[in-house]
């Protein structure tokens, strides 16, 4: 399933949703401007590696920042353009209505406290992985965690690619739920796996970011507004 667009107006402009897009795309480009071997040392930098975080406490060579950095730097590198602007259209469709929510500034916070705590569920589960994470979608994760309990009534028009493509009016909560059964159940088959075999997508890092944008926002309290779940396209 793949969302199209919500119906579920906002009374703000969505700044920090619009600046993180930027951010992302800025970092993309920088990354294309690199070559293979600039690349891999950059990932490898500056991508999270759960394995270093374990290390830490008895590897010399390995400094605090060179092991708990990457859990806010991977937030902002992409694997390739699929990466890049499936992240960035999820953060699109859904976060301008929590930052019009939670306001701009504490949405910023919110967007990287759920980004950090999805990368430290993802080290939880593949403390031997010397792979790096990197991506937005545990970030993104938690703004939908966040847009299911806020407006689980509001209608998504979805793309349901099956035996053709078509599209259909789908309340938030159904959407939004079936893609997080598929991260739980996929993120549980890569358990089961080799650290060697579990490939190249952080599904914990899905479903923690998920979890953790749920909690978080009861810590954070969103102003009331009236909810509308309709609209005109």
């Amino acid at each position: 399933m793949i969302p199209l667009r919500d119906r579920n107006p906002t009374s703000s402009t969505p700044v920090i949703t619009v600046a993180l897009v930027v951010v992302n795309v800025l970092c993309f480009f920088y990354e294309l401007s690199l070559g293979e071997f600039g690349l891999q040392q950059l990932v490898f930098t500056f991508g999270m590696v759960p394995a270093r975080v374990v290390v830490f406490p008895t590897a010399v060579h390995i400094s605090f920042g060179d092991a708990f950095m990457p859990l806010f730097t991977s937030m902002f590198l992409h694997g390739g353009w699929l990466h890049l602007l499936g992240n960035m259209w999820f953060l699109w469709i859904f976060g301008d209505n929590i930052e019009d929510r939670l306001g701009h500034f504490r949405f910023l916070l919110f967007y990287l406290l759920v980004g950090l705590g999805a990368g430290l569920v993802h080290t939880l589960f593949n403390l031997t992985s010397t792979l790096p994470a990197i991506g937005a979608s545990g970030a993104v994760s938690g703004v939908m965690g966040a847009y299911l309990i806020l407006f689980p009534g509001s209608r998504v028009l979805t793309l349901i690619p099956a035996f053709f493509l078509f599209t259909v009016e789908l309340p938030a909560f159904v959407m939004i739920l079936y893609w997080f059964f598929i991260q739980l159940v996929s993120g549980w088959a890569t358990t089961l796996m080799p650290v060697a075999q579990r490939g190249g997508v952080a599904w914990w890092a899905h479903v923690g970011g998920f979890l953790v944008g749920i909690g978080l926002l009861y810590v954070f309290r969103p102003r009331q507004r009236k909810r509308v779940f309709y609209q005109p396209w």
